[in-house]
């Protein structure tokens, strides 16, 4: 047989879902070069499988390893202390390509993280880079950042004080007197942000890449307020809930549609300003504008922040709203008659069945497909339908539970080759098409579990269907054992 097919029958046999543990330990092998590391970084992994990499001394084989997302984040604890801070870095980085949904890491993994004296043995990487690492990573729940400011350990509590405009003032008050001196020193220096004269004399300092962030989200001078107006910064304004009621209004009849738009739906818009806005020239505005009755809150005008202009192929992260308004509101959004309520309703992950049910056939696309890609309980068929018209969606739609793994055969002839793919592994097909033009397709065809084992050596043997010959899950175990074998050289 030739050795150039042994890459290919590696890469299948670490992804094929019938692999045993023998058969993947052998692959836990700098001798399976790329398969290796793209099996402990791309599957799921039984326990075995698992205990064999935590211990495997190579650290790369490691480091895949954390940046697994399909097993429990549980099971790599023990990767928070590995000697290498490589490893400890991509466990608090993530996976990457980071997924649109990112599981949160135990608590008991985020303290250990956040309290570490030193970034590894190795000195690769320092315990700040390694938390910075973590903090972008989204791997930090809602009910942890909630905690962290009451948590025993002082150097939880100082990480706390990155967001600081989050905390109650009973919080604050607390950090401000704590009991270690860092943090009382970290909080004194983050005070700064509720205070707009102490915003003023900081803003020269600041990068310019952050200074947006800073005027959306700090208290304003009166006259840090008149330099935005003068150099035509206003925009951040528009959100910040620190703006004072005479510059809102000032803002709401600003030349500039966009900036009126973004203040038509601010909860603290006065009545009379609102009615203005409804009849504003610009439909944007209008539109927003309409909105206002729906956002008596500062937690409901940013659950409708995040959706509304994004478009049908939005990919942003999905994470989880730091304050989320009531149940009873999404509620409501469900049925409403704008779409952007519905629009936001469909992407609360905690909308009830008979809702998410009435949703699924909405007039609206946007509607439908917000909700295949952020709701549990999103009909199979709509998540099917999504895939087929939204390219941009299909990665996400894939790592779905619910997506659909069989009932895919009516698309066969569909002219787009990642859904003839899709289509070629549904074992329901009588004759996966292992000879069509498309080399990802051939691949989901020669995987099909309906496939012959006299089929599936002949398919073995040819380049271009050796990969997904291999990832069958009717390829006898023995089989697997004989291709690495030849492929690795060793024997059982």
């Amino acid at each position: 047989m030739s050795d150039s097919l042994h890459e290919p029958w590696l890469r299948g046999i670490a992804f094929n879902p019938a692999a045993p543990s023998d058969v993947l330990i052998r692959l836990v092998d700098q001798a399976a070069g790329e398969a290796c590391l793209l099996m402990c970084q791309g599957r799921d992994l039984p326990d075995p499988v698992i205990d064999t990499t935590l211990r495997h001394p190579v650290v790369k084989i490691r480091r895949a390893l954390a940046g697994n997302r399909h097993i429990d984040p549980a099971r790599l604890a023990p990767l928070a202390t590995d000697p290498s801070g490589l490893v400890r870095g991509r466990l608090a980085g993530g996976a990457h390509p980071r997924p649109r949904r990112v599981r949160p890491l135990p608590d008991d993994i985020l303290v250990t993280l956040l309290t570490a004296r030193d970034g590894g043995e190795d000195g690769m990487l320092t315990e700040q880079e390694i938390v910075q690492e973590l903090s972008a990573s989204w791997q930090i729940p809602q009910s942890f950042y909630r905690s962290m400011a009451e948590h025993e350990h002082p150097k939880v509590r100082e990480h706390a004080i990155w967001r600081w405009q989050s905390l109650t003032d009973a919080q604050r008050s607390a950090l401000l007197d704590d009991p270690d001196p860092t943090v009382r020193k970290r909080a004194k220096e983050s005070s700064w942000e509720l205070d707009g004269a102490a915003v003023e004399a900081m803003l020269p300092s600041i990068g310019s890449h952050s200074r947006p962030h800073v005027l959306g989200t700090c208290a304003l001078s009166p006259a840090l307020i008149e330099q935005c107006f003068a150099d035509g910064r206003v925009y951040p304004l528009t959100w910040n809930r620190h703006t004072p009621a005479d510059t809102v209004n000032r803002l709401a009849r600003h030349p500039g549609a966009d900036v009126r738009a973004m203040v038509a739906a601010r909860p603290d818009l006065a009545p009379g300003v609102a009615a203005e806005l409804r009849e504003d020239p610009d439909e944007d505005v209008r539109t927003r504008a309409r909105l206002h009755p729906f956002t008596r809150t500062w937690d409901e005008y940013g659950a409708i922040h995040r959706v509304d202009g994004h478009g049908p192929d939005c990919t942003c992260p999905i994470t989880e709203l730091s304050t989320a308004p009531s149940p009873d509101w999404f509620a409501a959004c469900a049925v409403s008659q704008e779409p952007v309520l519905r629009r936001v309703a469909a992407s609360w992950p905690g909308l009830p069945a008979q809702l998410v049910a009435t949703l699924a056939q909405d007039d609206d696309e946007e509607v439908r497909i917000r909700l295949a890609c952020h709701h549990p309980l999103a009909p199979p068929h709509l998540l099917l339908d999504v895939f087929v018209t939204r390219p941009a969606h299909r990665p996400h739609l894939l790592t779905l539970p619910a997506f659909p793994r069989t009932g895919r055969a009516h698309l066969i002839s569909h002219p787009d080759p990642q859904v003839r793919a899709l289509a070629a592994g549904d074992p329901a097909l009588p004759d996966p098409p292992v000879h069509d033009p498309d080399h990802a397709v051939r691949r989901a065809a020669a995987a099909n579990p309906s496939l012959t084992p006299e089929a599936l050596e002949n398919l073995l043997t040819d380049p271009s269907t050796a990969e997904g010959a291999a990832a069958n899950p009717s390829l006898a175990v023995p089989r697997m054992h004989a291709l690495l074998d030849h492929c690795l050289g060793t024997t059982t």
